[in-house]
């Protein structure tokens, strides 16, 4: 059963203490990025992007440079990097290859965006092809775009107008995922929904993650042209699924004719084919972004030969000129460059096994830390990705992972991590593994957590 608060050894006044006194020392060690931040007048909330005020310390580090598994700040400190641009940068901060590979199409090929094809192109789809199995892909800038796509695609093959999402799932901005599961069970709009153009469940249906009877609750109503899914939840916290729980929501996507549309974008760190590959899993459609181009802006999704042949025969769907989506810059041959670079050279399938090593390491150090202190917390691993929760056992879908959040405790352990030299992503306490990062990394970073765990619960 899960343990939704479980802090017998957590005095909340000494965490209050604790977190103060972390941020004030956070504070006088940045005077630069604070300098930085308080002095910006023209972005809006002070930065470039909004979530970029997600800090523990009350205002986010600057960057300076970046390289391997370290980030560099404005204030001159070096940073063991577990965050990796929230998997953008999980090839490494610019890796050697990839800049290369950008330098020469710059430089030497020249031509950022021409609107034409390179041959590039269709070596990454090979590749694609070879790692996740889906035979034919397209690209966009994102994978909020690919996602957007895929939908359009399978309203278009179903004629169907609703998507089906887990709730507290992660696709980007895509309006139609902005849905979770509400307290009578019925879907509503997520809390803090900007702008939404609709009602969220005029577009939408949901069901939790690992329900099955949910899910095919909602798919009986035969409206759905598609499950959009994570084949685990990484963005809420990693939620890993129970045995059976994929293959029964292929099952029931099959039995009610909805499409399945697996977002790999951050599953991705289960391995050289993201979960596709390692779990054998066979959707309709894929999804993909951020880490495939080293950290160059670009995304891709995948079509199995059935659909792709469906909509190559259909007649009435304008699939140049209005079904074009996907935007002027995408599939550029600098995307597309890096894209080749990252995966041919950098993150390769030996690259992965080093990787997943490495956050092996990671979930048993922190582990240990657990055990010793006899928290009722959990660690979960997704290949190369860990993550700590506060409670026990781990969550087992969106909901529940949403309830063990605790953004006191989480934000005294992440600003304590930074004023120590080690940062992890703002959202939750994960850290992921690059082809860069070293034992030394890991083995520091469980130092400084045993010591923040420590002192936080008296010993």
């Amino acid at each position: 059963m899960f343990c939704r608060r479980l802090w017998p050894l957590i005095d909340r006044g000494r965490l209050a203490h604790l977190l103060e006194r972390e941020r004030a020392s956070y504070k006088d060690r940045n005077p630069r990025s604070l300098d930085a931040y308080t002095s910006s007048r023209h972005l809006f909330g002070r930065v470039p992007m909004t979530w970029m005020n997600k800090a523990a310390g009350g205002f986010p580090v600057y960057a300076a440079k970046a390289r391997g598994a370290r980030v560099e700040d404005i204030d001159g400190h070096v940073l063991i990097d577990f965050c990796l641009g929230d998997t953008g940068a999980m090839a490494g901060h610019s890796p050697q290859p990839v800049v290369d590979a950008v330098v020469e199409q710059v430089a030497q090929r020249g031509g950022v965006t021409t609107m034409m094809p390179t041959v590039d192109a269709a070596w990454v789809g090979a590749e694609l092809t070879r790692r996740f199995g889906l035979p034919y892909w397209s690209f966009s800038l994102t994978a909020t775009d690919a996602n957007r796509w895929a939908i359009r695609l399978a309203r278009a093959i179903t004629g169907r107008p609703k998507i089906l999402v887990n709730s507290y799932c992660y696709h980007g901005t895509v309006d139609e995922t902005l849905i979770v599961v509400g307290p009578d069970g019925q879907g509503a709009s997520r809390d803090g929904n900007v702008g939404a153009p609709t009602d969220v469940r005029t577009t939408s249906r949901v069901a939790e993650y690992n329900d099955l009877e949910g899910l095919e609750r909602e798919l009986a109503h035969r409206d759905v042209a598609a499950v959009l899914m994570e084949p685990a939840l990484t963005n809420i916290g990693i939620v890993l699924p129970r045995e059976g729980y994929l293959a029964g929501v292929r099952a029931l996507t099959k039995t009610y004719g909805s499409l399945l549309i697996n977002d790999e974008t951050h599953t991705f760190s289960a391995g050289p084919g993201g979960c596709t590959r390692a779990w054998a899993l066979a959707a309709d459609m894929l999804t993909i972004g951020k880490a495939i181009a080293g950290g160059i802006p670009i995304g891709a999704y995948g079509l199995s030969a059935d659909l792709a042949d469906h909509l190559a025969n259909r007649s009435d769907l304008d699939m140049i000129d209005v079904g074009g989506v996907g935007g002027t810059l995408a599939g550029n041959p600098l995307s597309i460059a890096a894209a080749r670079a990252t995966l041919e050279h950098v993150l390769t399938d030996k690259a992965f096994e080093r990787m997943i090593a490495l956050a092996e390491r990671f979930t048993a150090g922190v582990q240990q830390v657990i055990d010793s202190h006899e928290l009722p917390w959990s660690v979960s691993r997704l290949g190369a990705r860990t993550e700590y929760r506060f409670a026990s056992p781990a969550p087992l879908n969106g909901s529940e992972s949403h309830d063990a959040t605790d953004v006191v405790l989480e934000d005294y352990l992440h600003v304590y991590l930074a004023n120590r030299g080690i940062l992890m992503t703002p959202f939750h306490n994960m850290a992921l593994m690059s082809p860069a990062t070293v034992k030394e990394d890991v083995d520091r970073h469980h130092e400084v957590f045993s010591e923040a765990v420590g002192e936080l619960v008296g010993g």
